[in-house]
This record gives C-alpha cells, structure tokens and sequence, in this order.
C-alpha cells in the first residue's frame, strides 16, 4: 500500500484530531463497541466482526468451493441485491473483468435487460441480510415465477445469501434452496469480505482467498504502520468540510469509487455532519466545487494505491475512523427506513396502482415539476437557490445500462453551476447517499429524473407493478426532501433517450 499526493504536507501528527484518531485505531482493532459513544455502543457491538474477516472468513472457503462445483453449469449469473450486496460484487466483477448482471434496480426497462440471456443457464443469486427489502424481494419473487414459467425448478436457478436465522433463511430452506450464511455481526456496507462479496466472487471465477489474503496484508500493515490508515483519515476529516471527491481514473479498480461513496455518505452523514464522497469521471473533476480529491493512481490531492482486497479492509477502517471524530454512529442508517415507509406511504395512496401524474409546464417530451416553465429556467432556478457552501445531487430513476448517457449531466452541471454535483441511480442510491441527503449537512439541491418505461412486469404476490414500484420509490423520495424545504425539482422524460438529449442540451445552455 502506498500513500502520494500534496495533501501529505498537511499532516500535522502533533494536531489533537490527529491524536485523537490514534486512541481510536487499536481500541477498533479490539473490538471497542464505546469508541463511537454511548447511544452506538449496542448497535456498534453486534457490528464489528469486519474488522477480522481476512481470517473469519476463510471458514467460508470449502463451501464457495462446492457451491461453485454445484453450479458450474449455470454461465448466465444475476446477482439480485442493494448497497453493500451488489456495490461491493460489482467492484469484483470489474476488476476481474468477470460477468455477472447487478441487479440493483426496480426499473422494469433495466430488469427486462437481465432476462436477455439463456435462461436454462441462468443463475440468480439473492442477497440480502433480512429478505425485507421492497427492491430485492420483488425481484426475488419475480424470478421464482420467471423460471416456474420457463418450465425450470427454482430450486435448481437460485441461491441465497443472507444472515442466519433471517426471515429470508427460513423461508428459502424450506423451500430447498441453496443458502449461503453470512456473519450477522456485520453490516451491509462492512460486508464486502463476507458471504455477500465472496460467494458472488466464487460464483463468477474469482478466488476469494486472493481477497482475503490482500485484507490480511492490509490489516498486518495498519498494525505495524498505524500512520499509513490514521494519514488518511485526518486528512478527510480536516482537508474537507463536507466534500470528498472519488475517482477511478487511472486505476485498476472500476466501480470503487461507487462502493467508497456508499460506505462513507451511509456511515456519517447523520446528525447533519458528515462527508460526501462524490463518485467522478477524472482527476479533474475529483476536484470539482472545491472538493478533496482521491484517487487509487498518481494525479489527485491524495492518492491510496493498493490491491482491492486492502482497499476494501482499509476504507472500512477509515469510515469508523472518520465516525469516532465525528462522534456518530457509523452503523446506522436512520433516513434508509424513512425512504422506505414513503414508498409504502405512496404506494398505499395510490391504491398500489400508478394515477396519471401531470404539470403545466414541459418542454419537447420533457415534464418540468418545480420552478420554471422551460428547462434552462428551472436549471437556472435550481442552481440559484443551492446554498452558496451546498451541493447538488442528481438522483435518476432509470435504466442504468440504457440510459447511461444522463451521466455526462453530473460534470456538466458541476462546471455550470461551481459547486459539488453527485449523481446516483435510482432507486439504488437509497441504500447510499440516500442516507446523507437526509441526514447530513442540509445544504443540497435535488434534481429528480424519471420516465417513461417501455417494458413492465407485475411483482408476483404484491398488488403493484415494477413501473408503480420504481415511481413510488422516486415520489416518496421527492415528498421526504420536500419536507426538508430543499430546492427540488423533477424532469420526466415522455421518451427516454429523446428526454436525455434535451436535458443535456439545456444544461450546457446555461
């Protein structure tokens, strides 16, 4: 591991934050649940086994290898899971340039992507801790009656992961599905070394143990060379108020960035403090509206080069690091639940069935919902009304794969308007940055994209469809920022690509 960038002038070692993060270090090492204060003590008590898993983990090993062996016919892969149960594999699957479909997504036009593939080859892995969550139930349900229907056993398609004992455990072994344990004294974002990261990896041809022993590596190292993890994580607390930018440029590592964004915007933005990392394009615009730029190759503020198996080990000893300064909890989610009771709230107004939904502003298939009556104008309105040391965050409910072109919107709007811009899937980054827009500094500005979908699919034993699921999803997340007075506006494309374009459009106006 190998630390470079100006920023390693500013370590001051003899700063009292400095200090502060050295007492915490080896009190994480042993298991310290009072580190994080005395309202996280339960909670952090019964979610520290991460800190250890390049060993605990390979109890695993064996059974990766027989359950690879047991479904080495099965070519077609689909991992069914949200935040820490796909960020984490997706990482893997990049790196390793192994393929696997990450369904993180209610978007039926998304969904409809991962039935293109042989289904009597197809292998769908389910993860998820409790089973309860709307996203990865739904799909798990759809993809019991897909296969019933294609005339295949179920039984024979699918896997689990999930903690033992869970609601999900219980039910999936009576049914005689294949079940994988994962350690419960885990969270989800911690989980990347667990069953949720590994059994995914094993499934798609990665060796887990090359993961585990590159964990240990790292461990080994922080333990000898504590300064290596204590500079990192001073220098986010003291070189960035609020705002860290990411990049994968350069390096090995697609998707890191995104699994980092997760870990560190869930873990502290509460309380309304906190980091933001921002997954970026480039060196460049890392540092974009004045961020602290990161990278895992030569060319930002601070660069962190290591193999993937340390960076998973290392961010999550940074993040607890980063929660004992900030004295949060780093393992709670509070705002995650709220997403999910508006969803519910929706989606019990709406009688489980989506209205038609109008405004009297639109612009060439585009509907304006919020300040301005063309699209330069409510862009104009939006960047105007962002607080002068804010953020603005893009959150679009589509096809991550087919749409892909609306990513270009977040550096555009960053340029235009100087300040921090994010953006995030829908309804994926619920289980991500979700959690800060709600609970950190209350200084965004939320620009909502949804549209039109082509395809649809029912949610076998739930009165709702996809298409209804994913816009509940957006509009309960709409109505929990309104309550928040933040400046808010929604573009719905009546055609996605054409929508897309003329979005882009008016933004480089601007």
């Amino acid at each position: 591991m190998k630390l470079s960038g100006p920023s390693l002038s500013k370590i001051d070692r003899n700063d009292p934050k400095y200090l502060a993060l050295a007492k915490a270090h080896p009190r994480i090492a042993a298991k310290d649940a009072n580190i994080w204060g005395q309202a996280a003590s339960a909670e952090a008590a019964i979610r520290l086994n991460w800190v250890d898993l390049d060993q605990s983990s390979r109890e695993l090993l064996p059974l990766l290898d027989a359950l690879a062996a047991k479904f080495r016919d099965k070519t077609n892969l689909i991992l069914c899971g949200m935040g820490g149960s796909s960020l984490a594999p997706e990482v893997i699957a990049q790196t390793y340039k192994k393929k696997v479909f990450i369904l993180d997504s209610t978007d039926p036009d998304y969904l409809h992507r991962a039935l293109q593939g042989n289904s009597s080859k197809m292998l769908v892995l389910v993860a998820s801790k409790s089973g309860s969550t709307i996203e990865t139930s739904s799909q798990r349900a759809f993809f019991e009656k897909y296969l019933g229907d294609a005339g295949l056993n179920p039984t024979e398609h699918m896997v689990f992961v999930t903690d033992p004992g869970s609601p999900l455990d219980q039910d999936v072994r009576k049914s005689g599905f294949t079940v994988i344990n994962a350690d419960p004294h885990v969270g989800g974002r911690f989980s990347a070394l667990t069953a949720f990261g590994l059994t995914p990896a094993t499934l798609m041809g990665v060796d887990a143990s090359v993961l585990l022993d590159q964990a240990s590596d790292c461990r080994e190292l922080m333990k000898t060379n504590p300064e290596v993890v204590l500079d990192v994580a001073y220098l986010l607390l003291t070189q960035a108020e609020q705002f860290l930018g990411f990049t994968d440029s350069g390096s090995k590592f697609p998707g890191l960035s995104d699994w980092i964004e997760q870990l560190i915007a869930e873990s502290t933005g509460k309380e309304e403090q906190g980091r933001l990392p921002i997954a970026t394009e480039g060196f460049k615009e890392a540092a974009m509206g004045g961020a602290f730029s990161v990278a895992f190759a030569p060319g930002a503020d601070l660069t962190v080069e290591a193999e993937l198996g340390e960076h998973f080990l290392f961010w999550e000893w940074v993040t607890a690091l980063l929660g004992a300064a900030l004295e949060i909890d780093p393992f709670n989610q509070p705002n995650v639940t709220e997403a999910k009771e508006a969803t519910s709230a929706v989606l019990a107004e709406w009688n489980n069935s989506l209205p038609v939904i109008t405004t009297a502003n639109s612009e060439d298939g585009v509907e304006i919902f919020g300040d301005g009556n063309t699209l330069v104008a409510a862009l104009k309105n939006l960047i105007a009304n962002t607080d002068a040391d804010g953020y603005i965050a893009i959150t679009a409910y589509l096809d991550r794969a087919g749409d892909s072109k609306l990513t270009e919107l977040r550096a555009v709007l960053s340029e235009k308007s100087g300040r921090p811009v994010s953006f995030g899937w829908g309804p994926r980054f619920l289980h991500s940055t979700g959690q800060f827009h709600k609970g950190g500094q209350q200084n965004g500005s939320f620009l909502q994209i949804t549209g039109e979908t082509v395809n649809n699919y029912p949610v076998p034993g739930r009165a709702f469809d996809f298409r209804t699921l994913l816009m509940a999803q957006a509009l309960g997340d709409n109505r929990a920022l309104a309550t928040r007075k933040y400046p808010l506006l929604r573009l719905h494309c009546t055609e996605r690509s054409a929508g897309i374009d003329q979005i882009l459009r008016a933004a480089k106006a601007l």
